[in-house]
């Protein structure tokens, strides 16, 4: 007895962080992991890091550093959802489990489980690795930091009203006289991606 998975997730959302691998192949046909953790609350991103090789000891270390990019903020998450995966050994979950946060891991093929982290990985791919050739690591890391940028300072996200996760006025659009305005246009990624702006 007791809420459901779906229940749980909306009543602890301000505490919940996920975490979860996702793979890219660059044009030279070599196979690049990066981690990538998504709070549940703001869908604030967070990027671990990028690696060929993702061993348990990467990623305890990529741990590491989101604690310490999180610094007071670490200890505010009560609930870490992550999959079964052999990289999530048990010094990364001490990482968490040192700030006092519970580690919840997700019931084999259930992907459903850890879907908010699941769908900012679909977002990645299509919104970005679909749409753009990937040279190698340093490539993916700065094409990566640049969306991040983009998505956590000005991308509306459905699931928390269309407002940004760095927080800020949810923009509101409203009909106006189209001569009212100046819109400035802002590309991001060359282009791949614009962000859109009254003048002022």
């Amino acid at each position: 007895d007791g809420p459901t998975w779906r229940q749980f997730l909306h009543a602890q959302a301000a505490g919940i962080l996920a975490v979860d691998f996702l793979h890219v192949d660059t044009v030279a046909l070599t196979r690049l992991y990066v981690l990538v953790f998504t709070e549940h609350g703001t869908r604030r991103m967070h990027l671990g890091g990028v690696t060929a090789h993702p061993t348990g000891e990467w990623t305890v270390l990529q741990a590491r550093n989101l604690a310490m990019d999180l610094g007071e903020r670490f200890g505010d998450f009560r609930f870490l959802i992550r999959d079964r995966g052999s990289n999530f050994t048990g010094s990364f979950d001490a990482v968490f489990q040192a700030a006092g946060t519970t580690i919840l891991r997700t019931a084999v093929q259930a992907p459903r489980m850890n879907a908010i982290c699941e769908r900012l990985i679909g977002t990645l791919r299509r919104e970005l690795l679909d749409r753009i050739l990937i040279l190698n690591r340093a490539h993916l890391r700065a094409v990566l930091a640049e969306y991040q940028e983009h998505y956590n300072t000005a991308r509306p996200h459905q699931g928390i009203g269309q407002c940004i996760p760095d927080g800020g006025p949810c923009p509101r659009v409203t009909a106006a006289d189209p001569g009212t305005w100046q819109i400035h246009r802002k590309p991001v990624l060359s282009g791949l991606i614009n962000e859109y702006e009254r003048a002022a």
